[in-house]
């Protein structure tokens, strides 16, 4: 079943008002980064607010699918040096090799759409860390049983 972007948009903002509150912020193991987990769309991808300091970066990464970021709050600066300031959206396609990072005076605060694999890229584009959306739910669900928090189904029934 295919579903159109802006029915995924608004079951994702439904998603999350219904569970705000609910919903923790988890710490990155990168300080001064922090995500909250929206909705897990089976193996395909996730959804997430990701919340990022100022001067904090998102590391050289390669996405194995789409990518749909909206900046709801704070600015970032792309590797190509373009601006993306709150309200503004970015669409970045399978295979995109990317870094940013978190500017201006207040924190970053977007929601992002991830479909497939992340890949994390070091020395010679060795991959050394990959986020998929087991992964990210094994996070959440690692977080709430640390915490003692009630784990919510996060997913779509597949």
């Amino acid at each position: 079943m295919t579903i159109g972007i802006e029915a995924l948009r608004d079951a994702l903002l439904a998603q999350h008002e219904r569970h705000a509150d609910a919903l923790p912020w988890i710490a990155s193991p990168t300080t001064g980064r922090t995500s909250k987990m929206l909705r897990v769309f089976g193996e395909r991808g996730f959804a997430e607010l990701l919340r990022m300091e100022p001067g904090v970066a998102m590391p050289l990464h390669r996405h194995g699918g789409d990518v749909h970021a909206w900046n709801l709050a704070g600015e970032r600066l792309l590797h190509t040096g373009e601006r993306i300031v709150a309200g503004g959206y970015v669409h970045e396609p399978p295979g995109t090799v990317d870094w940013w990072k978190a500017v201006g005076d207040e924190p970053l605060v977007a929601l992002v759409i991830v479909m497939g694999t992340v890949e994390f890229l070091g020395p010679g584009d060795t991959v050394i860390a990959r986020a998929t959306a087991a992964s990210r739910l094994a996070d959440y669900e690692r977080h709430c049983r640390e915490t003692g928090m009630r784990t919510l189904d996060l997913g779509d029934g597949d």
